[in-house]
């Protein structure tokens, strides 16, 4: 149909006339677009509001860690883990904390081994510079 003719089927009919494809043979659509363009923004905000947002919180430790501190520090993480979100576990090392990485890794595990119910490991712990981190995310 030429576009002249579209064009008096769209106004008689009181809609728009909407290219759908453009190309060598446009194919066009009888619609009205200001509806569309609603419907499609209602569609958009409601797959934003289903989307699960998380954010990723860091616990910093270091290797010689007190129980106390270190029982304190856990139950901020299964607090985070229970809410949704990601935990960034940092071992920061120190002087020569370096040479002895394998106590970083030993309460990395420990971290891992104690939210083994709540979360699972996302990064596996490795060595950035000065500071071994470990990612967990909550399973649910």
């Amino acid at each position: 149909m030429s576009i002249q003719a579209a064009f008096g089927l769209a106004d008689e009919a009181g809609l728009d006339l909407v290219e759908v494809s453009p190309g060598e043979t446009p194919v066009c659509k009888l619609m009205d677009f200001g509806r569309a363009r609603f419907e499609a923004q209602k569609k958009a905000a409601k797959a934003r509001k289903k989307q699960k947002t998380f954010e990723i919180k860091e616990i910093k430790m270091r290797p010689n860690i007190d129980q106390h501190d270190y029982e304190v520090k856990m139950r901020a993480v299964n607090k985070f883990l229970g809410t949704g979100d990601k935990v960034k576990v940092t071992m920061r090392f120190r002087g020569r904390e370096m040479a002895h990485q394998e106590l970083g890794m030993k309460l990395l595990n420990k971290v891992r081994d104690e939210t083994e119910e709540l979360a699972k490991v996302e990064q596996h712990p490795k060595m950035e510079g000065r500071q071994m981190t470990m990612v967990i995310a909550p399973t649910k």
